[in-house]
């Protein structure tokens, strides 16, 4: 059986850093603050915002909600961007996802000032992360580096198969990795024979929402396993592998739920508390 790599608690011991930190920022006069805009009623986006606030709450950092109606129009939503931007007290912006199909999404990103991309979406950002020169990453991306950090996995010189092409895991994951020296190669849905590719992965990260899509017949004995889906199925939370099929093979191996989905939470309020410190120029 793989060794479990635990993002929960992972999550927690990096929590109690992250406090620190904020406390250090309190005593100097500056509040750590960052901003959601959520368009709709999306139940997941509801569940999202409030395990956000909660792990906001615990660690000293301020999550302010712009609740928007589903109908918002694109100026409004510019305009509020736009105000926040120039609002000192807000350290980070970030819209929720997804939103509604009259929202240009790639308009209202742009129109973010990187200095509180939290997200790490903008263009500037995203062409900085690729150039290796970034002051901000992906919460996923961030956090499933700090995973395998914290279990002495490395990169270098390894096969990383990434399955998804988001611009919230897959890509950005990619260029991080690139960064340490492993070899990636990107898959989607529509590769064809995954397991040619998947069979050659010393590292797989499966971030797709297809359930059981990761079969014990894809992967090569004593590969690590970061398995960032999420979906239910028969009632129950589960992940893109077959945990059931996978785990004797793996040397390790995150569960769902308790894996990456903790872990992202986290290194948001570290990306938070990152912008705070370099916009007050404590870095």
């Amino acid at each position: 059986m793989g060794q479990l790599l635990d993002g929960k608690q992972l999550a927690n011991i990096r929590a109690e850093v992250l406090q620190k930190q904020v406390l250090t920022l309190k005593k100097a006069g500056i509040q750590p603050q960052f901003c959601v805009i959520n368009i709709g009623n999306d139940p997941s986006s509801k569940i999202y915002l409030k395990t956000k606030k909660r792990r906001a709450d615990q660690i000293g950092i301020k999550q302010k909600l712009f609740q928007l109606p589903s109908t918002v129009t694109q100026k409004n939503l510019l305009e509020l961007i736009d105000r926040l931007n120039n609002e000192k007290s807000v350290n980070g912006i970030m819209i929720q996802l997804p939103v509604p199909k009259q929202i240009i999404l790639n308009e209202a990103l742009a129109a973010i000032d990187p200095n509180k991309d939290v997200d790490c979406l903008t263009p500037a950002n995203v062409g900085r992360l690729w150039q290796g020169d970034h002051f901000v990453e992906p919460a996923t991306a961030h956090g499933i580096l700090a995973l395998l950090d914290h279990y002495h996995i490395s990169l270098k010189g390894k096969n990383a198969v990434i399955i998804g092409r988001s611009s919230i895991v897959g890509k950005p994951l990619a260029a991080l990795m690139l960064e340490r020296d492993a070899t990636v190669s990107i898959l989607h849905l529509k590769t064809k024979n995954l397991t040619e590719y998947t069979k050659k992965a010393d590292i797989l990260v499966s971030a797709t929402g297809e359930h059981n899509l990761v079969t014990a017949d894809m992967i090569k004995k004593n590969a690590v396993i970061i398995d960032v889906g999420i979906s239910r199925f028969n009632g129950k939370t589960v992940g893109d592998v077959d945990f059931e099929q996978v785990a004797p093979i793996a040397s390790f191996i995150t569960p769902v739920p308790g894996g990456i989905g903790p872990l992202t939470v986290e290194s948001l309020m570290e990306q938070v508390v990152q912008l705070t410190r370099r916009n007050n120029g404590k870095q």
